[in-house]
């Protein structure tokens, strides 16, 4: 039962996030402390930083439902998670730290050519946009079922929060909230599956009460497992609000060693969360909607207080995932499409005060979207399935592939999005294989126009590979924006 004391608790996180949107923009005096936080995180806060983007709502909610209704195989979609995080740390963190720069799009505007940056940032910016208007969405319903607030109201008090915090301080601010909603997580889902064993009877009283393929890791089946695969392997890959925290770290070596923790603690996270799941299997049997099985447990085991602190939490999850992803559409709004294609001549002090206002009107339309649009789950899976069909096999052929050209990458970025478009309307929305048709139409095409078109720049491709070295770069640079 929610109480009064848990209002409180509630409200008063609520004023914390403020209180950090504040100390965040005293120490943001440059774009790039406003972007990256001046690329000053040591390991520890980059490590919560990183963890805390990637768990949001999705990760807790969605694994507590699958636990809930297929057991401990509901791990495997949050697992996804961590496998990709730990194949960015492996494949791409330090590459891409040595670069120094702001943005996906950035690095493929650096290898290849504008063509390229621009047509990435456009996928990148609509992809974050969305994501930021979905956590928004969730926001609300964690508000409405603890403070009861109509749903409209909840989402447009989330939304404003969140958006406060992130347009006075930007990644300052991000990073001060992150800290806290990483260890209000850590703490919540640990009582939460500590709560929920003692209430069960241990692993014993879970077997007991649950049929053997809730333990069964493949009972969710592998069909679903492997388009978790598609879906989040490699979109983590590619996402601008998973690189744009790696371009925080202070160095490449706390980008690699952070990112591999966090990925690790994905993996963690979500063996936790579908255990939780399970737990509210037995203790709230029958719910209508399966995907509130893990703040029912929350109500159901928690003393007065904890609940609000879990709660509290909960809403650190989903406002950490919708922070990153306003903040990350401004940036490559600003950095890869506007600054590209207007060349503004802008100081330090009005390119602070340029990002501002587009994270204030991407922060609008995503609390807009979130407060009026009914479903805008099928907009998201188009651009999630771009995001992945289109622009993973350009990015790692852009760091592995020498022979890769701007032609190749150009192209395959724009056929593979007409494929997966071509692919979602003839199969669904839902469907998962526009992402394989997307994904080896763009590694074909790119491999074959690469050979057929004459090989990159000598001068570019020595001045990238001295970049990924960790070189710095040359005075004047077109690319840096």
């Amino acid at each position: 039962m929610v109480t009064g004391l848990d209002y409180f608790v509630v409200l008063v996180y609520f004023g914390v996030m403020l209180v950090c949107g504040y100390i965040g923009a005293r120490r943001s005096k440059t774009h790039e402390d406003y972007l990256v936080a001046g690329r000053r995180l040591g390991f520890w806060t980059f490590f919560a930083c990183m963890s805390a983007v990637i768990l949001g709502g999705g990760a807790t909610f969605g694994t507590a439902k699958l636990g809930y209704l297929h057991g401990i195989s509901g791990f495997w979609m949050v697992f996804m998670y961590g496998l990709g995080i730990l194949a960015l740390a492996v494949l791409v963190t330090t590459r891409i730290s040595n670069l120094r720069i702001m943005t996906l799009s950035e690095m493929l505007g650096m290898r290849y050519d504008e063509k390229a940056r621009i047509i990435s940032a456009l996928i990148a910016a609509v992809y974050a946009a969305l994501i930021a208007t979905l956590q928004i969405v969730a926001i609300g319903t964690i508000i409405q079922s603890v403070l009861g607030w109509a749903p409209k109201t909840s989402m447009l008090v989330g939304g404003l929060i969140v958006l406060a915090y992130t347009l006075a301080g930007g990644m300052w601010s991000v990073t001060l909230t992150d800290v806290i909603q990483f260890w209000l997580m850590t703490f919540g889902v640990l009582l939460m599956l500590v709560m929920g064993l003692a209430k069960v009877g241990g692993f014993a009283g879970l077997q007991t009460a649950l049929e053997p393929s809730y333990f069964d890791l493949g009972t969710i089946g592998g069909k679903r497992i492997f388009s978790f695969f598609l879906l989040f392997f490699l979109g983590f890959l590619v996402g601008q609000d998973i690189w744009q925290r790696v371009f925080t770290a202070r160095d490449s070596r706390t980008a690699r060693s952070g990112t591999v923790a966090a990925g690790l603690y994905c993996i963690g996270y979500a063996v936790v969360v579908a255990i939780i799941g399970m737990c509210a299997a037995v203790i709230v049997p029958g719910l209508q909607n399966a995907q509130s099985a893990f703040p029912e447990m929350a109500i159901r085991v928690l003393p007065p207080g904890l609940t609000g602190l879990v709660l509290a939490g909960t809403l650190s999850a989903l406002m950490s995932t919708a922070d990153g992803p306003i903040l990350a559409a401004s940036t490559l709004v600003i950095r890869d499409l506007w600054i590209p294609i207007l060349k503004p001549r802008w100081d330090d002090r009005h390119q602070t005060a340029a990002y501002r206002w587009v994270t204030l009107a991407v922060g609008v339309f995503a609390i807009v979207s979130a407060v009026w649009i009914q479903d805008v789950l099928n907009a998201l899976d188009l651009a999630y399935d771009l995001l992945s069909g289109a622009i993973v096999v350009p990015v790692i052929a852009a760091l592995f592939w020498k022979r890769a050209t701007a032609q190749g990458a150009v192209l395959s970025m724009i056929l593979s999005s007409i494929v997966v478009i071509v692919g979602l309307i003839r199969e669904g929305l839902s469907a998962t294989n526009p992402i394989i048709y997307g994904v080896v139409t763009s590694l074909v095409s790119l491999v074959v126009i690469s050979l057929l078109t004459p090989p990159p720049d000598s001068a570019r491709m020595k001045e990238w590979e001295e970049r990924m070295m960790g070189a710095p770069a040359r005075v004047g640079d077109a690319h840096q924006g």
